[in-house]
């Protein structure tokens, strides 16, 4: 299956449940309903800058050498309400944040004036009317949009909603991810391999990117190459899960036996085995009891790379995030090619690059593309994408490198 057809079907599934939950605890959630602001923001007309509250028609033609004078009237307190109205001449001293008093409409910098010993305030420039105040409503006005539904609530996201009186939201529930471990030949990390065995590489990275995609991760360890075994993990996952994870036995072999046990299931379906890409072409995506069925490549690259393009937007649009939100995470950055890079035709590859300032701008080098080389991923910056119709890029090209 073509990579961009498998991503679309991926980003078919619906999204959970919802729930309310404080917005000082709504960091990384997804937004269930479309926000509105119950206020004006601020509510009170504020200074932008230290110095003096006073009427603009009082300064005008102040100077260096020509300064006008202001009587210096009183001081406003900060988070208290200021009620002295400013007359005629006369000049109040205001912080940054303070509330402007009545009929004063500038405000002075600090560093344009001096306080002379006879209580006047000596005003080296002149301001306009609203100049360094921050009116009613400048930030954002009572009933405008503050964020849609779908979108991921970054940490001063959740300041901006307690700044507008939103103090609950609803959002949706973190989808339930189950990760199953399947191969006689994996062991855990605390033990040393003997020879044909592998330590379980994907679990403790799969475990991290679950939840950097705002999934809740349950693991299942270690399940060998058992018909019986693998049978009775899947359906213990599906009953607790929104979405299972397969680390290995996704390959042709006689003894990847995943796709025949989530075949066993009532109400499977087979969607697609196979993607031309790689690494990880071995892909499956399944469902049963209606519930979907991710089965990554055993190989630690292919898997994790897997994860990357397919799983972790399955998992985002799960818990909620819109496609457009899903469109925006992706980051790049355009780089230069350092040497040539062939590629198969028919087939999207993703060559692990390191990158480099030069000059203004990048240059990616490409790294070996071993699939079960853990450390050409760790030592990689990102991924330069290479398309189904073409058989290569060439030294200086310049390309979109894929940011992990």
């Amino acid at each position: 299956m073509a990579p961009l057809e498998a991503r679309q079907i991926l980003l078919q599934v619906p999204p959970v449940g919802t729930e309310s939950v404080a917005t000082v605890r709504a960091r990384s959630r997804v937004l269930a309903e479309d926000l509105f602001s119950q206020v004006d923001l601020p509510h009170f007309h504020r200074a932008a800058m230290d110095g003096y509250a006073v009427k603009a028609k009082d300064t005008f033609g102040a100077s260096q050498s020509l300064p006008a004078y202001l009587k210096l009237a009183g001081v406003v307190e900060m988070g208290k309400e200021a009620i002295q109205a400013l007359n005629t001449g006369d000049a109040i001293r205001i912080s940054t944040g303070g509330m402007m008093p009545p009929d004063a409409d500038a405000v002075v910098m600090v560093e344009y004036t001096d306080e002379t010993d006879g209580g006047l305030v000596e005003i080296h420039r002149s301001v306009s009317p609203g100049q360094n105040v921050i009116q009613i409503g400048d930030d954002i006005k009572k009933g405008e949009a503050v964020f849609p539904r779908g979108r991921r609530l970054r940490a001063h996201d959740v300041g901006a909603l307690t700044g507008v009186g939103i103090s609950s939201i609803s959002v949706y529930q973190r989808p339930r991810v189950a990760l199953i471990s399947t191969g006689d030949e994996i062991v855990d990390a605390e033990i040393d391999p003997r020879p044909g065995q592998v330590r379980n590489i994907n679990q403790h990275s799969l475990a991290g990117l679950i939840e950097e995609a705002g999934g809740e991760l349950k693991d299942w360890g270690v399940i060998r190459d058992d018909r019986s075994q693998l049978t009775a993990a899947i359906g213990a996952a599906l009953d607790w899960a929104d979405v299972v994870l397969l680390s290995g036995g996704s390959s042709m072999g006689a003894k990847d036996i995943a796709l025949e046990t989530i075949l066993s299931f009532p109400d499977s379906q087979f969607i697609f085995h196979g993607i031309s890409i790689a690494p990880g072409k071995p892909t499956i995506f399944a469902k049963a009891c209606g519930k979907p069925i991710l089965g990554l490549p055993g190989y630690p690259v292919s898997a994790l790379v897997i994860f990357d393009l397919f799983g972790a937007p399955m998992l985002r649009r799960l818990g909620g995030e819109s496609l457009d939100a899903l469109e925006r995470f992706s980051r790049t950055v355009r780089a230069k090619l350092t040497t040539n890079i062939s590629s198969q035709l028919g087939r999207e590859d993703y060559v692990r690059v390191v990158m480099q300032g030069e000059g203004t701008g990048f240059v990616a080098t490409p790294l070996p593309s071993k699939s079960g080389a853990i450390f050409t991923l760790v030592k990689a910056d990102g991924m330069v994408r290479i398309g189904m119709n073409q058989d290569g890029l060439e030294q200086g090209e310049e390309v979109d490198v894929i940011l992990f």
